[in-house]
């Protein structure tokens, strides 16, 4: 039976929920599997394969195509991500205060927790196959480019929400109660809760439309099913003959590499004390400083990067945005340097580097949107994304290490030699000059 609902009673609120595990998954488990003292190699090994699902899940998109209805997938990974929160509060390990304060506590007892993490992310990347497919499904073609602008919105405030409300509220209960770990179990309770609410309300109010159908019902005998993997198939035989091929992924794979290896290592280095080279900030200051003001900056920056964009076509802008997301990189070098206590500056060389990375990931963005014209448009998207995900796995999945190695001010120097690297992928490339202007 078909149903149709105003796109602004879920639309919203289902971005909103597309963008929390995200921020879970990759950003704070960062936080805080750090403060409940694992070592910084660990931590950013460890959450750098939680990127993994991402990387691959063109391989499993064709089964959420052709298997169940799009609003089955989205409330069923809402419903299991709601369960998977819940299950984080009994799972998470309870290190004793000394184990935290000394630092290097084994990966071991947090296995349980790596793994509810791992079922999180593969939910969460097959919800946002299930639920992009949906909004085209449910909305015109006019209702899709209104639209297109607060999907994004709500996913960015959904960034804001973890990032900066769940760590605030995270370190509010450290200060409070003084047990990290009860603390980010109460943190979990209230996340759970949350997207609980959220899934159980999207069981509802999502409409349903007849586009929305299964492609092979139980008891058929699979062959639509094997024409389109077939033709899947065939799509990434094709994406790899493209022209310029090795030009492309090199750029997609490296023209981030500077911000790859730094967002693991950023909020580690907020977080150490002085001592160990850090800034010393408590979790409460890291979920304002780069969880509320960094986002928003990284928000505003993507605005006016696609109004740029739009005005002079990507060609145009693509050097600038290059060198916009390469080099506001040195002000964590300056941080690491000077060790400033005063958190003005601090966040103010956050916002810095926040907004630039947001201007210049929009040539990033475009650049994947471009090479991904032609017949099979949705799949070879889908592969440029894939290697979005690689971007960051394999740089996050060392930079622990290499920081451990380095220090934190070697590090940062490592970081903008990197900066040579996004230059040379840039000119690698080539954009058609008219692409992107409106």
């Amino acid at each position: 039976m078909s149903t149709v609902r105003n796109p602004w009673v879920w639309v919203p609120t289902l971005y909103f929920a597309e963008g929390i595990p995200y921020v879970v998954v990759n950003n704070i488990s960062v936080i805080m599997l750090k403060r409940m003292g694992m070592a910084n190699g660990d931590v950013a090994l460890f959450t750098g394969l939680l990127y993994l699902p991402w990387f691959i899940k063109p391989l499993w998109s064709p089964f959420v195509d052709i298997l169940r209805t799009k609003r089955w997938w989205t409330v069923t990974m809402q419903l299991l991500m709601a369960v998977a929160f819940a299950a984080l509060v009994a799972v998470l390990p309870s290190p004793s205060p000394d184990e935290i304060a000394a630092g290097g506590v084994s990966v071991s007892p947090f296995i349980a927790t790596l793994v509810i993490f791992w079922i999180t992310a593969f939910a969460s990347a097959t919800h946002d196959i299930a639920a992009d497919g949906f909004y085209m499904l449910a909305l015109t073609q006019e209702q899709q480019s209104f639209f297109v602008g607060i999907r994004s919105t709500f996913y960015r405030l959904a960034s804001i929400f973890g990032q900066g409300a769940l760590v605030l509220v995270a370190g509010l209960l450290e200060s409070s109660t003084g047990n990290i770990p009860l603390s980010w179990r109460l943190t979990f309770v209230i996340t759970a809760v949350i997207f609980g609410a959220v899934a159980l309300y999207h069981t509802f109010a999502l409409p349903k439309p007849v586009s929305d159908a299964a492609r092979v019902h139980t008891g058929g005998t699979g062959e639509r099913a094997r024409e389109i993997v077939s033709e899947i198939g065939r799509a990434f035989v094709s994406f790899f003959k493209k022209k310029q091929i090795w030009a492309a992924m090199a750029f997609m794979l490296l023209f981030r590499l500077p911000e790859a290896f730094l967002v693991k290592i950023m909020n580690l280095f907020l977080l150490d004390p002085v001592g160990a080279g850090g800034l010393g900030l408590s979790t409460k200051a890291v979920g304002i400083v780069y969880g509320t003001a960094g986002v928003a900056a990284l928000t505003v920056g993507g605005i006016l990067g696609g109004m740029a964009a739009s005005k002079w076509g990507l060609k145009k802008v693509l050097w600038p945005m290059a060198l916009s997301l390469a080099l506001p990189c040195s002000v964590f070098l300056y941080l690491a340097i000077a060790q400033p206590q005063n958190i003005w500056v601090t966040g103010s060389c956050v916002v810095l580097d926040q907004f630039g990375y947001g201007f210049g990931f929009t040539a990033y963005m475009l650049y994947l949107i471009m090479f991904s014209e032609g017949e099979f448009k949705t799949v070879h998207y889908s592969i440029c994304t894939a290697f979005m995900a690689l971007s960051m796995m394999l740089p996050g999945m060392v930079a622990g290490y290499l920081q451990e190695w380095l220090g934190y001010v070697d590090f940062f120097w490592m970081v903008m030699v990197c900066c040579a690297v996004t230059v040379l992928v840039t000119l690698c490339i080539k954009v058609d000059p008219e692409f992107g202007k409106s």
